[in-house]
């Protein structure tokens, strides 16, 4: 029985994971929903399961909205701005333009204005395709309600998600444009690239110094970061990779993870730059997270 348990928690393993991370914005609290999920799982007579993706999705849902509503306390007490945790993720997440963006930076922003279950419903319906019987069990609510908690989540989501799909090829384009404009001090090739009304956060969690609140207008970011850049001088370097399913840039410092610069890009322009400094939210850069729907 046990065998037969962990074969099918390790088959879901990286879809419950994904659950988890969604409603969460937490790689670290994921992975806490799931060793509580498999606690749990290996509790159930499995003769007594009709579907057991759907029986996992279910714990894993139930843990994360007791999990988000903890997160939230913690939030509360967070020195700086609250950034997502930031996933290296492999090629075929990009792949996905579905999954890579439900699992951006930009969008897991979004989905943090919603309630707890409003998010879990939101997640469950509109990124997994789950049928609205399994999300009522799961997020403990009656079929209809949970359709008209879908509705309103729904409604909320797309006044704010990005405008517009851009290509994994044209993000690469803007962020190597940006990346040269910084690194060679030109304001106006930056300002070029950044739209009127873009946003900065930074993420230090008290533990590294960030942008202690938002910095709004193209102006005031653009000049923030090359005077920032020329501070930190020739120890700091740049990279690309692929963040939460989209390019983004890694900052080394002496050869060091320092930062992980993920971005809006709406139109053809950057609208939001999520700079990640706190240390204690790199622990997922280091290799490969594996995502699924």
């Amino acid at each position: 029985m046990t065998t037969a348990a962990t074969e099918a928690f390790v088959a879901h393993r990286n879809l419950l994971f994904t659950v988890a991370y969604e409603m969460l914005g937490s790689a670290a609290d994921a992975e806490d929903v799931l060793q509580e999920t498999w606690l749990r799982w290996v509790g159930v007579d499995l003769d007594t399961v009709l579907d057991q993706r759907a029986y996992l999705v279910r714990i894993t849902t139930r843990q994360a909205l007791g999990r988000l509503r903890t997160l939230g306390r913690r939030k509360e007490s967070y020195v700086g701005p609250w950034l997502p945790e930031p996933l290296l993720t492999a090629p075929d997440v990009a792949e996905d333009v579905e999954l890579a963006e439900s699992v951006s930076m930009a969008m897991l922003l979004v989905l943090e204005t919603l309630t707890p279950t409003e998010r879990a419903v939101f997640v469950l319906r509109e990124v997994f395709d789950l049928p609205y019987e399994e999300i009522a069990e799961a997020v403990d609510k009656t079929p209809a309600a949970v359709r008209q908690i879908a509705h309103r989540a729904r409604s909320h989501v797309a006044s704010r998600r990005p405008r517009g799909t851009v290509s994994q090829a044209q993000s690469r384009e803007v962020l190597d444009a940006f990346h040269r404009a910084v690194e060679t001090g030109d304001l106006q090739s930056l300002l070029d690239l950044l739209a009127p009304d873009v946003v900065a956060l930074g993420d230090g969690g008290g533990i590294r110094s960030a942008l202690p609140k938002p910095i709004n207008g193209a102006d005031k970011v653009a000049r923030l970061l090359i005077k920032g850049w020329q501070v930190l001088g020739p120890e700091v370097s740049f990279e690309t990779t692929v963040v939460n399913g989209h390019p983004a840039l890694v900052v080394r410092r002496l050869g060091e993870l320092d930062t992980v610069m993920a971005m809006r890009i709406d139109d053809g322009l950057i609208t939001g730059i999520y700079s990640v400094r706190n240390p204690e939210k790199h622990s997922h850069m280091a290799e490969v997270t594996a995502l699924s729907r």
